[in-house]
């Protein structure tokens, strides 16, 4: 973009000297103009030399390579958020494959781990029971004159594998909105992370010195309830038309909050759905390899916590309810002969009659190695957050009754993962289909370098969010979830598949999330909860994708 070209965009605004470079939404930096620094007051705030937003993004990223530790690399790049958020998003967007395990998981889970430590500046809002009956007024008051359209709002509870983080949760909020930016092209200033700090009950954090959030048990009950209730009706209320995404909730709560309030704000839970959609596409993806149709697949999931519930959702609704799928919890395989305590499971568990016709009578011996041998599953499907839970003999077992096995280790962070893909390709003689929840390094095997996907939810979350706003969508429908589900599979490319990938690569984001964007707004529309537009949807989406190159400012 030339000078001309930035010039004839000009953006008023009323700032000027230190109130321009301190706020990160105005700030450029060196990259100032002299006819912006004229105008704005700014000569003699920064140094005479003047950089391109480029030269500025090269010397973010040579800093980025003198550091050695993943979690120093973070705080790098949330200071540079909370300073320059146009540059911030140019180096995410134009390095999006090395920076997201930065930004997001695994290292997100160090700094959620560390947050109270590292912590440098409140981004986003923290809502405690100390704000009950004043909700609305708190994110009025907080949020201002700002136009949000996306929040992503966590209870900090169920936090990737590692579980109740308190109000460090908000990393986790701030991660996800910064992958909208990049991939979605959400603007930055539309979006609003939000910690719902109940309080908690890690043992560590409370006597931690240093910890920042409430420092009381965790709000259970009730009480619970009501607070979300009414967090959700101040939502509409102060930011009518907005879309809520839930994060990282315990999974009874998270289930309830969902089917509570789906069909009455626009909301999702990205750790049911977008998981579910992910592994949907996964599956779709892997069919176009092994040749099995989708009706004579045979799924078997390792975990049955809110991932492995959306999991089993979805994907039994695009099998039409034909086929198996086996779901199991630490105790075993879920059937209905044995006490199942959560009310949600039994929608999950098999009659003691579909255990007993494969030969699965002892419902003491229904571990994940017996109903490999007796179920023969043709995809193996983590979500329990228990590393190594995939046993060597558990998936030589699967190899030896399906030529290209489906297996997917989903659980995050990298260390909690179920089973390591070279461990998987070794004990399926370079057969099994593998794609993880976390990067993993593509593994040799042999004469062959097998690139492994990454089944990350940042497929589908942007895309979905985008598509449901730029529609003016009122609900997101089940139909919504698969639309973006099929759009993911279908972008994988002939090149990719043999090259072992069975998702895009991370470094084609933007282009994925603008596929997923239109087809979950022609399903939107097709269902009659969206508005039908005049443009066509392609054109509509590419305008509302925000990119960061700098605008000109000049004084109002």
């Amino acid at each position: 973009m030339t000078v001309t070209d930035v010039e004839s965009k000009r953006i008023p605004t009323t700032k000027t000297g230190y109130d321009v470079v301190r706020d990160p939404r105005l700030n450029k930096g060196t990259a100032f103009s002299d006819r912006e620094r004229d105008e704005l007051g700014l000569h003699g705030l920064l140094p005479v030399e003047q950089n391109s937003q480029a030269q500025q993004a090269k010397r973010v990223i040579a800093t980025l390579n003198e550091l050695e530790k993943p979690l120093n690399k973070y705080v790098r790049l949330s200071s540079l958020q909370d300073t320059n958020e146009h540059l911030y998003y140019r180096v995410l967007v134009d390095n999006i494959e090395a920076l997201m395990p930065i930004v997001y998981t695994p290292t997100v889970g160090l700094a959620t781990q560390n947050f109270s430590l590292v912590f440098r500046r409140g981004r986003g809002i923290w809502i405690t029971p100390n704000f009950r009956g004043h909700i609305e007024e708190v994110l009025r008051r907080v949020a201002g004159e700002q136009d949000v359209r996306l929040i992503v709002a966590t209870d900090n509870e169920s936090i990737l594998g590692i579980g109740d983080q308190g109000a460090g949760g908000m990393a986790i909020s701030i991660g996800k909105l910064a992958l909208y930016v990049a991939g979605a092209g959400i603007a930055p200033w539309q979006t609003l992370p939000i910690s719902l700090d109940v309080g908690t009950d890690n043992p560590e954090l409370l006597k931690d010195e240093f910890y920042l959030g409430l420092r009381k048990p965790r709000l259970r009950g009730p009480e619970y309830d009501a607070l979300i209730d009414e967090f959700v009706v101040a939502v509409q209320t102060v930011f009518p038309g907005a879309l809520l995404q839930w994060e990282d909730f315990r999974k009874d709560n998270a289930l309830d909050i969902l089917d509570r309030h789906r069909n009455n704000v626009l909301s999702f839970n990205d750790d049911i759905q977008g998981t579910g959609a992910v592994a949907l596409a996964a599956l779709f993806s892997s069919i176009r390899i092994s040749e099995i149709p989708l009706e004579e697949q045979r799924l078997l999931i390792f975990g049955a916590g809110a991932a492995g519930l959306g999991i089993a959702r979805q994907i039994r609704a695009a099998m039409g309810n034909t086929g198996k799928i086996g779901v199991l919890d630490s105790q075993g395989l879920l059937v209905d002969d044995r006490e199942i305590r959560d009310t949600y499971k039994k929608e999950l568990a098999w009659t003691g009659e579909q255990a007993r016709e494969i030969g699965l009578t002892d419902s003491n011996a229904r571990g994940l190695e017996a109903v490999v041998e007796k179920f023969q599953p043709t995809a193996l499907i983590g979500s329990s957050g228990q590393a190594g839970a995939f046993s060597e003999a558990a998936i030589r077992n699967m190899a030896s009754h399906v030529e290209r096995p489906l297996i997917l280790p989903f659980s995050n962070p990298t260390d909690r993962a179920e089973a390591t893909p070279v461990d998987i390709i070794e004990w399926t003689e370079g057969r099994a289909l593998v794609a993880t929840g976390s990067p993993f390094e593509p593994v040799r095997y042999q004469d062959r370098l097998i690139h492994i996907g990454q089944g990350n939810n940042v497929f589908i979350f942007p895309g979905l969010g985008l598509g449901a706003l730029i529609s003016g969508a009122t609900i997101i429908t089940d139909a919504m979830v698969s639309a973006a589900s099929n759009a993911l599979a279908e972008q994988v490319t002939d090149a990719e598949l043999e090259q072992g990938l069975l998702f895009p690569a991370v470094s084609r984001l933007r282009e994925v999330s603008k596929a997923v964007a239109v087809a979950v707004a022609r399903s939107a529309q097709a269902e009659g909860v969206a508005e039908s537009l005049e443009n066509k949807l392609e054109d509509v989406v590419d305008a509302a994708m925000w990119w960061p190159d700098y605008p000109y400012y000049t004084s109002a």
